[in-house]
């Protein structure tokens, strides 16, 4: 199904498909006996005893006392149902299948050993003894068939597939920790199993589809397991068989199942922009407070210059709400809707819909006897939106089933934030878009635990999601983006703002769905079938944000991203303008903690809303930004309507068409041209200007606007000041070309053309150097220091290259000397003078080293440590700098054992009865990090669970050094005796003072490093 966004070649079949193998025909497997058990207690289907054909599209096939029936839904769409007992049944109704209008005509022909039901896109045959099935295009490729007849338990029904040599699949709804790479050779569970983390399958949808050009969708509630080994079998938890057919590649075959059950919904704009979620009244975790609280928050938000389009304001069971129009009316001032948590049912959502809410999230209670009660519920929700205002229904669900797509966010569930969080849920949301599920998404750095630093990771990859949402009052302490200080929270605002100004994108994607029932989140496997490494693990920790963004989330706690696999074509760093030519897998990539990787494909024209903290901030005179990184031809095709209401499903929107036109390498001309804007709805722009800044790594000679010259403007400074013009920034991202015309007619085209200018990558593509750096520098606050700088030739010798590094107020840097060459393909090693500010305050700080030649600048963001003043004398432990101070809950204390949620809340250090001035109070899973650099020779303390924790907890203590365990005490609890420490550091720098569980339980696991001091010379 080729896109309305981006204009594509379409592909070969056969190259979209993947390469098949050749089968043996149905009639040439080995069959169990007609009726006969097949094994197992499974009894098989016997031999075809009468055939039928009704309408011209529905066929029956009688074998003794079972009945088949086929029904064509369209020309690429077919039903298999099969009663053992002669008796069609249909437990979903019509909840999940949708009308699907006059049927096609189809042919039957009995070929002696089969029947042929056709029609002109594919056939399938029915083989008559035994009955089996297989299925064919219309050209005579085989796409499936069976090995064995459709086989039945007393309470299970399976079909048997043969399995292709190259043949992949994918599936199954939301399953965590996979999905975006192939499920061959794996079993695939669907069905609820209330496990929400790694290897869970909330959100299951029975639905697969394989590269070989077909999808499969059970029509049942029941449990479904797919296992795709050889052969594939796929079974339900039900005496009755009824499953959908989808011929076609596997864009054709999501479009045909969500054409079946329902396209995913387009959301309202604020449903794009971050969510907020929190209780408000009666909170035990937070005490009393009140809903119009909220407001606080959202206040907050807005101080924060922090983007929030909408807030759940009661979301803790048994928390309730008050002042429901008062709270709505103060959001709105704050440019925010209200939502509400459904837990005590719908039977008030009509008034609370008047009151204001327009979002609402469903409760796991809505599972309840079975994904019928979800799915109503979600349609429930979603219809009483629409039916008390005049928006556009939003609704949050968690396990949902096939048909949720078309009413609601599927949420991954209560999650802890931790690294491994991050890790396995970065396939499970790009893989459910492979079952038609086009808004997948978990909170961010969950609900429970988590720290600022994996917030804020977690936060940047979700701001290519297209819905998200962060979950504050059940965490030991608040998580809002704003919460955790600098320079998290500058970082965050950083993210949460790009977001904002990719929502013409976004929204663009969101409606393409609507047409493809394909998300915007997507696995590379979507977008590249022929790629083999696609399916496989290289792919498994990135994915695409529309087709011109991959995302690769920072998992770890590093500043170094290994094993960024990309594909076929050429890829920009989104921050430093660097190309690369795919395939291949970089490694190494530097990654700060404020740097996401992320990449742009060449040929992307990205439509933005450039400097706004909520849509609403967009008035008649916003500009409209396209972002362009030109190679060869291109388009993009931007939608828009107003946002809100329901008018666009009547026609009230409108669409505006960029097409770029550049060298597909290398010099020469490069056109714009933005078409006009078609269609109409209320509040739509009828002028406004343009902003554009296109990556061409080459200074043009002029640029024209409708063949009109536009003036050049002399520094970015002007640039930025004036109302039109151009400038060339040959610092900014390996040089771009911004471009800012007058206020311009949306009815009318127009066309911007740079002369004498190139594609992305340059005039001589390769050639400019590339900065990097070894990973674990460190500087002293205060203190001059030296930060090396590999600095490496592209294509070309590089000539007088400079090397400096962007650094923050108050510090100080000394460029180092000009490099005179830099031979070709060759890194030389240089080294910048830096020295910190005294007052810089430990942690990671990102630098910006820039790089510049005869032919052309580079930049790159890399991560230096500042560490404290190491200690020249004996020292307590609580009296140092905390590098990281991980704690299982609510923050570790100095000379306090841990108490809640707030700092110095805890009571007097007591171990086995014998209380201490000093020591650090912590609870498990705890991680305290101190730089000793090198001064000091031992670690001494004592170890235990604190007295007050009354014999409970269990935990274990160990000291780390550089990497290396020192000691570790063995299994220590709350009845345990004190446990002497005293660990030789030989010179070691980075020590790690670690409490874990150790009995899976976290309760009462205080551990205390009471009298914890280093000994310093």
């Amino acid at each position: 199904m080729q896109s309305p966004i981006r204009t594509r070649v379409a592909l070969a079949g056969a190259a979209v498909l993947g390469l098949l193998a050749v089968f043996a025909g149905p009639g040439s497997a080995q069959a169990d006996a007609p009726g006969a058990p097949a094994g197992d207690g499974d009894t098989s289907v016997g031999n075809v005893t009468g055939f039928e054909a009704a309408g011209g599209s529905v066929f029956t096939l009688h074998a003794g006392a079972a009945e088949a029936r086929v029904s064509f839904v369209a020309a690429d769409t077919f039903r298999i149902e099969l009663a053992p007992d002669g008796k069609f049944t249909d437990p979903t109704g019509t909840d999940i299948v949708l009308p699907q209008g006059k049927p096609p005509a189809a042919r039957w022909k009995d070929r002696g050993d089969r029947y042929e039901l056709s029609t002109d896109k594919v056939t399938l045959r029915a083989f008559k003894s035994p009955l089996r099935f297989a299925l064919y295009k219309a050209d005579g490729t085989q796409l499936w068939s069976e090995t064995k007849p459709l086989s039945w338990t007393k309470d299970t029904t399976t079909q048997t597939l043969s399995r292709g040599a190259t043949e992949q699949f994918y599936g199954g709804g939301m399953q965590n920790g996979r999905g975006n790479t192939s499920h061959r050779d794996q079993t695939v569970q669907v069905s609820v199993d209330d496990n929400w983390n790694d290897g869970g399958h909330p959100n299951s949808v029975p639905f697969y589809l394989s590269t070989r050009g077909y999808g499969v969708f059970r029509n049942t509630y029941a449990p479904n397991t797919y296992v795709f080994g050889q052969p594939v079998t796929a079974s339900a938890k039900e005496q009755r068989f009824d499953a959908y057919y989808f011929a076609g590649d596997p864009k054709q075959v999501i479009g045909d199942y969500t054409q079946l059950t329902g396209k995913p919904f387009l959301p309202p704009v604020y449903g794009l922009e971050p969510g907020d979620s929190d209780c408000y009244l009666h909170n035990a975790n937070r005490g009393e407070r009140h809903t119009l609280d909220a407001l606080k928050i959202a206040d907050a938000y807005k101080a924060n210059d922090m983007p929030n389009g909408w807030m759940l304001v009661n979301d803790g069971y048994g928390c309730g709400y008050e002042n429901l129009p008062e709270t709505a009316k103060g959001l709105h001032s704050d440019s925010m809707q209200m939502g509400l948590w459904t837990e005590d049912g719908l039977d008030k959502l009509a008034d609370q819909v008047k009151a204001g809410q327009r979002v609402a999230k469903l409760d796991v209670a809505w599972v309840g006897d079975g994904y019928k009660h979800a799915l109503d519920g979600c349609k429930a929700a979603y219809q009483g939106i629409e039916a008390n205002s005049d928006a556009r229904g939003f609704t949050w669900a968690p396990e949902s089933w096939s048909g949720a797509q078309r009413c609601g966010v599927q949420w991954s569930g209560d999650q802890s934030g931790s690294w491994d969080y991050i890790r396995w849920q970065i396939p499970t949301y790009a893989g459910a878009t492979l079952s038609g599920l086009a808004y997948t998404s978990g909170d961010i750095d969950g609900i429970f635990g988590g720290s600022p630093k994996t917030y804020t990771r977690d936060l940047q990859w979700k701001s290519f999601l297209p819905a998200v949402m962060t979950m504050d009052g059940w965490a030991a302490s608040d998580k809002q983006p704003y919460q955790y200080g600098e320079p998290y929270t500058s970082i965050n605002r950083d993210y949460l703002k790009l977001k904002e100004s990719l929502l013409p994108y976004m929204y663009s994607y969101a409606h393409e769905a609507t047409k493809t029932g394909i998300g915007p989140v997507r696995p590379l496997a979507l977008e590249y079938p022929d790629d083999p490494k696609a399916a496989t693990d290289a792919a498994k920790y990135e994915f695409l944000s529309g087709e011109d963004f991959l995302v690769a989330p920072v998992y770890q706690d590093t500043t170094v991203r290994d094993g960024i696999y990309l594909p076929k074509g050429t890829w920009i760093d989104y921050w430093s303008g660097r190309t690369y030519q795919g395939p291949t897998t970089v490694d190494h990539y530097s990654a700060p903690l404020d740097t996401l990787p992320l990449f742009v494909k060449a040929g992307a024209a990205v439509p933005m809303w450039p400097g706004i903290r909520s849509h609403q901030d967009r008035t008649a005179n916003s500009p409209l930004a396209w972002d362009i990184y030109p190679q060869g031809r291109s388009s993009f095709q931007l939608y828009e309507d107003d946002g809100v209401t329901r008018a666009n499903r009547t026609g009230a929107y409108a669409t505006q068409r960029a097409d770029v036109s550049a060298p597909q390498r290398g010099s020469g001309d490069v056109t714009v041209q933005v078409g006009a804007s078609k269609g109409e709805f209320k509040g739509k722009q009828t002028a406004r200007p343009y902003q554009l800044t296109l990556h061409t790594g080459s200074a043009p000679s002029k640029v024209e606007v409708q063949g009109r010259p536009l003036a050049r403007l002399g520094s970015k400074a002007a640039y930025d000041r004036a109302t039109t013009g151009w400038f060339y920034d040959a610092g900014d991202r390996g040089g771009v070309v911004l471009v800012k015309t007058a206020t311009l007619r949306t009815d009318r085209a127009f066309e911007v053309k740079l002369k004498d200018t190139s594609a992305v990558g340059g005039r001589a593509p390769g050639s400019p150097v590339t900065p990097s750096a070894p990973a674990g520098q460190e500087l002293g606050a205060g203190a001059p220091g030296k930060v090396a700088v590999d600095v490496t030739a592209g294509s070309k010798d590089a000539r007088d290259v400079r090397v400096s590094v962007a650094a923050p107020a108050g510090w100080t840097v000394t460029p180092a000397p000009v490099l005179d060459r830099v031979p070709a393909g060759t890194t030389r090693r240089v080294e910048v003078g830096v020295t910190p500010a005294k007052d810089a305050k430990p942690g990671e700080v990102t630098l910006t080293v820039n790089t510049g030649s005869r032919s052309g600048s580079s930049q790159q963001r890399i991560a230096v440590s500042v560490m404290p003043a190491p200690p020249s004398a004996d020292t307590w432990a609580s009296d140092m700098a905390w590098l990281t101070s991980v704690n299982g809950y609510g923050p570790p204390e100095r000379d306090r054992s841990n108490g809640e949620s707030g700092a110095s809340d805890g009571h007097t250090l007591t171990l086995a009865g014998t209380t201490y001035a000093k020591g650090i109070g912590a609870h498990a899973d705890s991680d305290i990090e101190v730089y000793t650099g090198g001064r000091c020779t031992a670690f001494t303390a004592d170890a235990g669970i604190d007295d007050e924790i009354n014999g409970y907890g269990e935990v274990a203590f160990s000291v780390e050094a550089d990497g290396k365990v020192l000691w570790t005490s063995p299994k220590v609890t709350g009845a345990s005796a004190t446990v002497p420490v005293d660990v030789p550091l030989a010179g070691a720098r980075h020590v790690h003072l670690k409490i874990t569980d150790t009995n899976n339980s976290k309760s009462g696991d205080h551990g205390d490093w009471a009298a914890a001091k280093f000994s310093c010379a």
